[in-house]
């Protein structure tokens, strides 16, 4: 695993996920695929409610450049999901998160995510530095 935090306690921000019906598949588990939408929806939930403006109105919009994860165990149905945010890198047009996914009581993650968002111009889709409102919002996770 890349640096940074790892466990539960390391994370300064933790969002709530409900886990649904649909997300388990066939093993009984919740499948690889949901755990990028769970990256997906603590970034910008996170950016949502730490602005409070609607992050799609910007004249810049996050678009995901990259995203990766690392499996750690099993995440299952009925249960919540906490998403630990943490930026690894805040650059002129890009944002580096690291997000650990716990469930139940576990200080341990089910899975640690590398997610980066690079800003573009709205309409233009060319890249442009990252708005002001969304730096001042992520500035508080950067951690070292």
């Amino acid at each position: 695993m890349s640096e940074g935090p790892t466990t539960r306690t390391d994370f300064s921000v933790l969002r709530t996920i409900t886990t649904r019906w649909e997300d388990e598949d066939v093993y009984g588990h919740v499948n690889n695929v949901v755990y990028y939408s769970f990256f997906d929806t603590a970034v910008n939930g996170f950016l949502i409610d730490a602005t409070g403006t609607d992050i799609r109105r910007l004249d810049a919009v996050g678009l995901v450049a990259e995203t990766r994860c690392t499996f750690l165990r099993e995440l299952g149905f009925p249960g919540d999901v906490q998403a630990g945010l943490a930026v690894t890198r805040l650059g002129t047009s890009s944002i580096v998160y690291r997000i650990g996914l716990f469930q139940g009581d576990s200080d341990e993650p089910a899975a640690i995510g590398h997610f980066v968002h690079v800003y573009v111009d709205a309409a233009e889709r060319t890249v442009t530095p990252v708005p002001d409102v969304i730096r001042a919002a992520v500035t508080p996770l950067v951690v070292a």
